[in-house]
Order: C-alpha cells, then sequence, then structure tokens
C-alpha cells in the first residue's frame, strides 16, 4: 500500500542572485519533517527548485504518491503544462539550471507526484513556515557552495 506524502517547498534568494535557502516540509500521516539548507550565492528559481528536489531525494522507498505544494510557477508550470519535457528532449538548449532539472527528473521518475501551486505569502501556514526556514536558511551566513550556479567557488583538483 502507498503512503500519501504530502511535500511543501519554497526558496529564498538575497538579491537573486544571492544568498538563497530552501525550506520544504514532508508530512505522512503523523510524520513531520522540516528541511532547510542555505547557500552562499544562489538564484531563487534553482531554491525552489531545489526545495522540490530534496524533498522527493528525501523519501525512503519508490512508488510513492506525492503531492508537492509550490508557490513557484517556474516549477510548477514546467512540470503540470509539459515543458520541461520538451526541454529534456532538446538537452535542455537554451535553458537555465539543466543541472538541477536532469536531477528532479531522475527523482520525478520514481513516483506518482501531482503539482499543487499556492499563492506565496498568503494565508497557507504550512508554505509560510517553508518560507520562513528558506529566508533563514539564506540569512544566516551560509557557507553552503551550490555549484551549478556559483562559478567563482573553487575547486579540488587532483595534482597527481
Amino acid at each position: 500500500m502507498q503512503n500519501k506524502i504530502t511535500i511543501y517547498t519554497d526558496g529564498s534568494a538575497l538579491g537573486n542572485p544571492g544568498a538563497g535557502g530552501f525550506g520544504t516540509i514532508l508530512l505522512s500521516g503523523a510524520y513531520r519533517r522540516e528541511i532547510a539548507k542555505g547557500f552562499r550565492l544562489t538564484t531563487n528559481n534553482r531554491m525552489e527548485l531545489l526545495a522540490v528536489i530534496e524533498g522527493l531525494e528525501a523519501l525512503k522507498k519508490d512508488g510513492e504518491a506525492v503531492t508537492i505544494y509550490s508557490d513557484s510557477k517556474y516549477v510548477v508550470d514546467a512540470v503540470s503544462k509539459g515543458w520541461l519535457f520538451n526541454w529534456e528532449r532538446t538537452h535542455f538548449k537554451d535553458k537555465k539550471n539543466p543541472d538541477l532539472w536532469m536531477r528532479f527528473l531522475k527523482v520525478y521518475r520514481r513516483h506518482q507526484i501531482r503539482f499543487v501551486w499556492v499563492k506565496g505569502h498568503a494565508d497557507n501556514p504550512l508554505n509560510n513556515r517553508c518560507d520562513e526556514l528558506a529566508v533563514n536558511a539564506a540569512k544566516t551566513n551560509p557557507t553552503n557552495i551550490d555549484i551549478g550556479y556559483d562559478y567563482s567557488a573553487p575547486t579540488l583538483l587532483n595534482s597527481d
């Protein structure tokens, strides 16, 4: 029997681009888990998408029935309107964030997912909590590096 899982997500970037973070809440029955992480340099759209990815990657079993609530038209419309699958067919030519979209597709295909768009900064307490998590993660001197975006980050090279 499938679990019914609900995921709420939000992303933030202070300055866009700037320091950023995401907040994700996973719900299943009485279970609740909050995930948040900040990055030193990123964009709002990357954090919106990463919030969804991290929520899905946190699921322990494949084949789950998942409803994702997001205030990101970028994420919700890309999937719900089928744009993402056209981007994939064209190898993301001239599209932003292909690294995250490919990561998303890998985990997306393991579950039955339905997206629901919610108005941001409105009367949805769980979306508002995700916003709080995302903004706090962005504000608390984040040192994580968004490698797909922050090209100025030093890389470790094998000197052998």
